[in-house]
């Protein structure tokens, strides 16, 4: 069973970036999808970037296209989501997904906050 914990999260004025990591643990790492989302207050969680298993694809939602960019280090089991130029509205919990259907995990969520 695949375990997830992000950290990198906090407090940052506009402008200014942040990096979120998502530690895994588990088998077959390797064979996984790896996707941030992300949930205002008040919103439903929405999709934010993933990085496919195999060939590295990556997908970006139109909101953080050119500001944020989704790496993963499969020898250190650990995704990265660099966030740049952050603005208010980019601000709610953000959550680790990992997919190798039917298999799924979630990682407990880390809090960013952009606000002056």
């Amino acid at each position: 069973q695949v375990q997830l914990v992000e950290s990198g999260g906090g407090l940052v004025q506009p402008g200014n970036s942040l990096r979120l990591s998502c530690a895994a643990s588990g088998p077959s790492l390797n064979h996984y999808s790896f996707g941030w989302f992300r949930q205002a207050e008040g919103k439903e969680r929405e999709g934010v970037s993933c990085i496919s298993a195999s060939d590295r694809r990556t997908y970006y939602a139109d909101s953080v296209k050119g500001r944020f960019t989704i790496s993963r280090d499969n020898a250190k089991n650990t995704v990265y989501l660099q966030m740049n130029s952050l603005k208010p509205e980019d601000t709610g919990t953000y959550f680790c997904n990992a997919v190798d259907r039917p298999y799924y995990a979630w990682g407990q969520g880390t809090q960013v906050t952009v606000s002056s």
